[in-house]
């Protein structure tokens, strides 16, 4: 590390050390700091590295080394105050807050010292002319501390009526103390209102809104304000993630999952910051964070999850159970010291209180990965069948059968409860057989054996008709499993035979149209599998439609009726007829839905809405969407509710209902982690989810969701397009927040997975993004790099007009780094002659006004460049040279943009003042005058954009009011 030389690198390093993150090493490099400004022998020089140490102390975990440089400072300030500038005086006052509230927060500091050191504090402010409200506010968090709340309202309201000086909080500061204090007493609106500039950045400081938007979780959710708690801490978690002092307001987050059925989300913010459960420097964050462990802990613990594998404090591992008894008594013994210090029980209490909430929600989504840290019950599907303890096997049977004549979806779980009542039982063969039936239904891929086993136990009984019905149902599993012809063999001659057995009257027509649909269903499975005969399966539907169709009073045939509708949708689909098929899966859906079966609606009102949006017609989608969506409460598993949730998402988003489309697309991605399908499905729920809460502008929010998606996207679930977009997208979010490095880094990622593709384009974008991307991060020669790379794909697809930007863009890299202004000439010089070039060659009159275009910009970027070049600093000569050489390139851009007419009268006026300006510079007021009165004379000719023509007419009259003055520009 570089020695210290004089008192300038001395600040620098400072500077430069400030800008570090908060921790021990920024605080070891700030105590090595303080001995090298002892070396130079400034006395302002100590003083200012003592205040750095105590800056950087403050903002870490080890608040308690505070103490030591503030004693030192305060004597030095006692002993010799011209020692201090004007601003080291400030801060000297300043860091007297910072030592009450650092006091307070360590239980082995007497609270007679620290109600003697605000005493210290009025009288010191009082001498030096400040006004009592710093010393009120200090006063009400002791007293609030240690549960005087009479006292704490006295001091709450002096602090207000105290005048704002120099000494007090900034207004976010301030008012996030206020909020919190609201809230604490349960006025959770007034608390919100006292955060709401905050929250939404009016006013900001280094740890706000990190610390409001923290404090605000609480009190949205106790007034069931969830999607904006959600928000806040999706939000507020990326500003503390990094902010090692804040605790805590990191316990905070921890606390919103432990209270919103996000336990899994909070063993994942414990687990990345291991070191909070054991940083002693400020005991009372620690408090904090212990007592919100212990409450998460509690919660698993509850849920039968006390033998999980939770993240702890280092050095061995740790269950739920465990950390749970561990974290409560270390908490309840930091909340005795306090109370012992203070001499009241008040903050055990609340310690208490705290470690025993209660969940305010059951599951509040949050639309970012994490597994749940136990399975979870499908959702209740209807009326569900008592245990079998509870009742008769007979009373079981008899409801078993009036649910699946009813079609409800319900019966399955009722034949499940028959089977285990049935253990050890013998039932006659039809009872046995329409057992074996219904676990040959929930046996999936598995239920050949069973159906055939069935179909015996059906001859057995004497129902011949329900035994090839059986038989069908088998066989369409065969086709289902890989044996597609045999399956057709099978249900061909069962058809035969089941047309006859009906003709002879030996058997009914909802075993008939069973068996006729099962040879419907293996033929239409055909079609999709390999491409099978089409005419046969229409021939197969209509077969069922015309025998089930005269019968639609009883249910089950209703139900043939329908699906042999959606069968003939689909096929007019398959056979490029989108609008047929439509018509028919709606009708499907609607007579599902008139004879009381809503539930088998659901997959054709689904098909419906993909096949409406193919094309084109929005409003039959969304109602088919929402439809199928409706239908499906109570009776799909997650997996089905993640599926439809995120088609009403994509149906919405392609109608701009961006904030709607959001909430379907979290809702999907909570679905699909409930599923299990959280890296499938979920992932690509997140995606879609980032992407909507990235176009309302929910910067923050998008950045979280995708980040939280990027790790499951793959090539090979999701394709690379998927990955390219969440990596383009979180650049997006970065620039928006500001993290421009961040940014680059994400497009250069997407550019390398784009360099491979066939087209060069994104490829091109995304090297130009990361370019502007490193430039604004301060990293020039990165940032050149970039767009000479971006530059050379340009080239390479022809596109003259995004070429041309990325050399301007590298010429004013060049005049600002060591490159120089020769360097920046050149480039320049090369944009121009490519615009030239090629507005001469170009095929239509668009193309060429959009290159002359260009060529304009390139003009006056040229002179805007060259004059800038000389600085303020220049001697009169250089000055003028540039400035004539900058008027050339005015010039020739004034003339490109007249060539275009009134589409470029904006851009031709902008650059004519700006010749006007030098012109002026340069002592010609009749040339500068005529620029002024031209633009004058443009507006008054010509339409144009009214906030454009205000702006340019008011800086003309500047121009013409400024040349007629004597005095120098």
């Amino acid at each position: 590390m570089s020695q210290i030389m004089d008192f300038d690198s001395l600040r620098r390093a400072m500077a430069d050390n400030y800008e570090q993150p908060e921790g021990p090493a920024r605080n070891a490099r700030a105590e090595q700091l303080l001995v090298e400004a002892e070396k130079l022998g400034i006395p302002l020089a100590v003083i200012e590295a003592l205040g750095h140490q105590l800056q950087v102390y403050n903002y870490s975990s080890e608040k308690d080394k505070m103490f030591v440089p503030f004693a030192r400072l305060l004597r030095m300030w006692d002993e010799r105050p011209e020692d201090f500038d004007e601003y080291e005086a400030h801060s000297l006052h300043w860091v007297f807050k910072w030592m009450s509230a650092g006091m307070l927060g360590q239980p082995h500091i007497p609270l007679a010292s620290i109600e003697k050191w605000l005493g210290e504090m009025e009288h010191r402010y009082r001498l030096a002319g400040y006004s009592e409200r710093a010393v009120r506010s200090a006063e009400f968090n002791i007293a609030a501390h240690i549960g005087d709340l009479e006292r704490a309202e006295r001091a709450y309201a002096a602090w207000l009526a105290a005048d704002r000086d120099a000494m007090a909080d900034c207004h976010a500061c301030e008012l996030h103390d206020q909020g919190w204090w609201q809230s604490s007493k349960g006025e959770d609106e007034r608390a919100l209102e006292l955060w709401r500039p905050v929250l939404e950045g009016e006013h900001v400081c280094a740890h706000e809104p990190h610390a409001a938007l923290a404090s605000s979780l609480l009190p949205l959710l106790r007034l069931g304000h969830l999607d904006e708690a959600r928000a806040h801490h999706l939000r507020g978690l990326r500003l503390v993630r990094a902010m090692e002092s804040m605790r805590s307001s990191y316990a905070d987050h921890v606390e919103f999952c432990a209270l919103t059925g996000n336990e899994a989300r909070g063993l994942e913010l414990l687990s990345e910051r291991p070191a909070y459960f054991t940083d002693s420097g400020e005991p009372r964050s620690k408090l904090n964070f212990l007592t919100v462990v212990a409450l998460l802990m509690g919660r698993l613990v509850e849920r039968g999850l006390g033998d999980q594998v939770v993240p702890g404090p280092a050095g061995r591992e740790w269950t739920a159970g465990e950390l749970a008894v561990h974290a409560r008594g270390e908490a309840l013994a930091l909340a005795a010291r306090f109370d012992a210090r203070n001499g009241t029980s008040y903050v055990g209490e609340r310690t208490r209180e705290r470690m025993d909430r209660r969940p305010l929600v059951d599951r509040l989504p949050l639309g970012v990965r994490a597994a749940r840290p136990a399975p979870v019950a499908p959702p209740p599907r209807g009326p569900r069948a008592p245990r079998a303890a509870e009742r008769d096997i007979a009373d079981l049977l008899a409801e078993a059968r009036r649910l699946a004549d009813a079609l409800d979806p319900a019966a399955m779980d009722a034949w499940a409860a028959v089977a285990r009542a049935a253990q050890g039982r013998r039932l006659d063969p039809r009872d046995q057989a329409d057992l074996v039936d219904h676990e040959a239904m929930s046996r999936g891929p598995e239920g050949v054996e069973p159906f055939e086993r069935a179909a015996e136990l059906y001859l057995a009984a004497g129902d011949p008709g329900e035994a090839l019905a059986a038989r069908a149902r088998a066989a369409f599993v065969r086709s289902l499993t890989g044996h597609p012809d045999e399956a057709l063999e099978t249900v061909t001659a069962l058809r035969e035979e089941a047309l006859a057995l009906f003709e002879a009257g030996g058997t009914g027509v909802r075993q008939t149209a069973s068996v006729l649909v099962g040879r419907a269903r293996v033929l239409m499975n055909r079609l999709h599998e390999d491409g099978g005969d089409a005419e046969a399966a229409e021939e197969a539907a209509r077969e069922l439609l015309a025998f089930a169709g005269p019968h639609t009073a009883d249910r089950h045939l209703a139900h043939r009726a329908a699906e042999a509708k959606t069968m003939l949708g689909r096929l007019a689909v398959h056979a490029g007829d989108p609008r047929a098929g439509a018509e028919l899966l709606a009708r499907a859906a609607e007579e599902y839905v008139a004879a009381g079966l809503p539930w088998f609606a659901v997959e054709h009102e689904a098909r419906l809405a993909d096949v409406a949006r193919q094309l084109g017609d929005a409003e039959t989608a969304e109602r088919a969407a929402r439809a199928a969506l409706e239908h499906g409460q109570g009776v799909l598993e997650p997996l089905g509710q993640a599926q439809l949730h995120l088609q009403v998402a994509e149906v919405l988003a392609a109608s701009g209902r961006l904030s709607e489309a959001a909430g379907h697309a979290l809702e999907a991605a909570h679905w699909a982690d409930e599923a299990g399908e959280g890296p499938t499905l979920g992932a690509w729920a997140r995606h879609q989810l980032g992407g909507l809460l990235l176009r309302q502008g929910r910067y923050a929010e998008a950045a979280e969701v995708l980040e939280s998606a990027l790790p499951d996207l793959t090539a090979d679930t999701h394709g690379d397009g998927a990955i390219v977009q969440t990596q383009w997208w979180l650049g997006d979010c970065h620039t928006q927040l500001g993290e421009h490095r961040e940014a680059a880094e994400r497009w250069l990622r997407a550019a390398e997975i784009a360099r491979h593709w066939p087209g060069r384009r994104d490829h091109a974008m995304l090297a130009h993004l990361a370019a502007e991307a490193l430039g604004r991060a301060g990293l020039p020669v990165e940032a050149d790099r970039a767009y000479a790379r971006a530059g050379d794909l340009w080239r390479e697809l022809g596109n003259t007009p995004s070429l041309v930007r990325a050399l301007r863009a590298r010429a004013w890299l060049a005049a600002g780094g060591e490159a120089g202004l020769d360097a920046a000439r050149e480039l320049m010089a090369e944009a121009a002659r490519e615009c030239s070039a090629a507005a001469e060659a170009a095929a239509d009159e668009e193309a060429r006004a959009q290159l002359v275009t260009e060529l304009g910009h390139t003009h006056r970027q040229f002179g805007e460049l060259v004059a800038r070049s000389a600085g303020d600093g220049a001697d009169e000569e250089v000055m003028h040279t540039a400035f004539e050489e900058a008027l050339t390139h005015l010039t020739e851009a004034i003339a490109a943009f007249a060539s275009l007419g009134t589409g470029a009268l904006g851009a031709r006026t902008g650059a004519e003042l700006t010749a006007g300006w030098l012109e002026a510079d340069l002592g010609r007021p009749h040339e500068a005058s005529a620029r002024a009165r031209a633009v004058l004379a443009a507006y008054e000719e010509a339409d144009a954009d009214a906030e454009t023509a205000e702006a340019r007419r008011a800086e003309a009259e500047r121009l013409l009011e400024q040349l007629a003055t004597p005095q120098q520009r």
